[in-house]
């Protein structure tokens, strides 16, 4: 198997991001390995013979990405055996022309903290802790958005990554059989209409993660998540609430669709 390192003198994020994208296009398997912190020259020689050791045993050199802002480092980390590819210097190589602007380069400052931004992350974060599942449906005036659906189609993991990630106040409701068998969504639902996304998903998916929470129960059943499943997507078109089936998609991906279709701010940077 392939190895592919990610390598940064900050936290890799940026390295791992960039080189997971290139690698997901390729029908290979990698043994993936992370180095975030390499911030001084005996580290990134350690690193470069670890890189140097792996190439000559394996038979193969190592894919490596790395991001460093110590010129110095990132030479050490290009000598070494492996393929490497700099996606910081080439890309601000790039937006150094176009703005004629030298770079200043700061370890950690692609992810530093931002104040503005960091308060309105951990505010959502608290939010949707506060409105999981349905249990504070007095405050959905202050949602950003409402997530619905069935119990287990994705909603509560959503609304984390969209509060941790993007600042976004994310409630969410689960719709149970009891609004199912009425036909109808709760009142207090309707009331915030433009607020609601729906999250669906395939029944057998539903069933098998059900059946690890509540196994060979009547909630756990093909046949009730069929049902579930049917109802719900029914009432998503009756109220025209948005909706995405979730199935075949990260929370990562779930989350994009969300924030594109709903035309939310990102609080990132």
């Amino acid at each position: 198997m392939r190895t592919a390192f990610y390598i940064s003198d900050g936290t890799a994020i940026t390295a791992e991001v960039f080189g997971h994208a290139t690698l997901s296009m390729f029908p290979v398997e990698f043994d993936h390995k992370t180095l975030p912190f390499i911030e001084t020259v005996e580290k990134a020689n350690a690193v470069k013979s670890t890189i140097d050791k792996l190439a000559e045993t394996s038979g193969e050199p190592p894919l490596v990405f790395f991001t460093f802002v110590n010129p110095e480092l990132s030479d050490i980390i290009s000598s070494s055996k492996g393929v490497c590819y700099d996606f910081l210097s080439y890309a601000s190589e790039i937006v150094k022309r176009e703005l004629k602007v030298k770079p200043v380069p700061k370890v950690h400052r692609t992810h530093s903290i931002h104040e503005k931004t960091y308060d309105f992350r951990i505010s959502a974060v608290n939010y949707a802790l506060a409105n999981d599942d349905g249990a504070n449906i007095k405050d959905y005036d202050e949602a950003d958005i409402i997530l619905v659906g069935v119990s287990r189609s994705g909603k509560t993991p959503t609304s984390l990554y969209l509060a941790l990630q993007y600042g976004i106040k994310a409630a969410n409701y689960p719709i149970t059989e009891d609004d199912l068998e009425k036909g109808n969504l709760p009142k207090f639902l309707i009331e915030h209409k433009d607020k609601l996304f729906g999250l669906t998903i395939d029944p057998e998916r539903l069933a098998s993660i059900r059946q690890e929470r509540m196994a060979n129960s009547k909630y756990a059943s093909i046949r009730q998540c069929r049902i579930e499943v049917r109802e719900v997507e029914m009432l998503f078109k009756k109220h025209r609430t948005p909706y995405l089936n979730s199935t075949k998609f990260s929370v990562e991906e779930i989350s994009a669709k969300i924030i594109a279709e709903a035309g939310l701010s990102r609080h990132k940077y």
